[in-house]
């Protein structure tokens, strides 16, 4: 098990989970973050997401377990990039810690992403951005609805 730095556990104290929540995970690195939301959902179910192939193959050694049950999903694809597959349920939530395309460090990459991301959130579902002192739903200001319609 995977010790989490007293900073990621804040920011994951702050996103409004329950049991049974479908919850997006953008830019997973190594997984821990999706672990412990797995963790915390009961029967729900997390996608986690990541453009690095390094990333995502250490976070399915990590979390055989998790993959294993059914509760964890990981994908390689950029932010930029992401469809669901035919069929596949939408997102209550989304969230993205130190995520390039969404922290505002790459802003026309964002644009798309955020356009991808609402696609794959159920109506009023709602997108979590770290900003290196918080985690907070987006503002329509950068181009997503705090709750998407």
């Amino acid at each position: 098990m995977t010790t989490l730095s007293p900073r990621l556990l804040a920011l994951l104290d702050c996103l409004p989970l329950h049991d049974g929540m479908r919850v997006l995970e953008i830019g997973c690195g190594p997984g821990a973050a999706a672990r412990e939301i797995v963790r915390r959902i009961g029967n729900g179910h997390v996608l986690a997401v990541d453009r690095s192939e390094k990333a995502i193959a250490l976070a399915r050694k990590a979390s055989a377990v998790e993959i294993a049950s059914g509760r964890l999903e990981l994908r390689q694809v950029a932010a930029e990039e992401l469809e669901l597959a035919p069929g596949e349920t939408r997102y209550d939530l989304a969230f993205a810690i130190r995520v390039g395309a969404l922290d505002g460090r790459y802003p026309e990459a964002g644009v798309l992403a955020r356009r991808r991301i609402a696609a794959a959130l159920v109506p009023g579902g709602l997108l979590y951005v770290d900003r290196g002192t918080e985690l907070r739903a987006a503002t329509p200001g950068e181009g997503l609805p705090e709750r998407m319609q």
